[in-house]
């Protein structure tokens, strides 16, 4: 029996669930695991899915959509309708690859905001699927970039605090109308 969560990849003009930005509370409160993966998860999935394909994101956590639970859904090929999207339910890092590469990320939480974020280029990670079956995923490149991004949100942290040239992450919020007072820099954690 194989429940799979099909989304078809295109902009909805009202997407199910509302994006929650920067200042917002919800985005900074760690996200419960899930203790059992349902039906309502995989709605849920389903929701996140739209709402990702419609605001043009490659990757969404529940927080972000002001719901407190352990899912992230990613897609790196949004325009290639033969590449499912991954759904991974209380994931977490079981490796970090030896190398640190940095990147320009942003976030569907802070439109229009992109900077430069050093992570480590590969990772592993252990997750359930939306059939609640254990998985492994190593990832590398952007998918490995897209994984940390996402978990991050999952414990109320957003890219911005992981942002190193604090003179750039002035220049961009101020820029795009958010308040530097919402970062919360921290201290690489691998």
């Amino acid at each position: 029996m194989t429940a799979q969560v099909v989304v078809e990849k295109k902009k909805l003009e009202n997407p199910p669930l509302k994006i929650h930005y920067l200042g917002d509370r919800v985005l900074r409160q760690p996200a419960k695991r899930i203790a059992k993966v349902d039906q309502s998860i995989r709605q849920l999935a389903y929701q996140m899915l739209q709402t990702m394909y419609s605001a043009d994101g490659i990757g969404l956590a529940a927080p972000q959509v002001g719901v407190n639970k352990q899912i992230i859904v990613i897609d790196c090929e949004p325009d290639n309708p033969e590449n499912p999207p991954l759904i991974l339910i209380n994931p977490t890092i079981k490796r970090f690859g030896p190398s640190l590469c940095d990147a320009q990320e942003g976030c569907l939480s802070i439109p229009g905001v992109y900077l430069d974020v050093k992570r480590p280029e590969e990772v592993e990670v252990a997750y359930k699927d939306e059939n609640g079956r254990p998985k492994t995923v190593k990832a590398i490149g952007l998918l490995s970039r897209a994984i940390q991004h996402e978990m991050d949100h999952l414990s109320g942290v957003m890219f911005v605090d992981r942002v190193q040239n604090g003179l750039a992450l002035t220049e961009e919020l101020q820029k795009h109308g958010f308040s530097t007072q919402a970062v919360k820099a921290i201290e690489r954690s691998w």
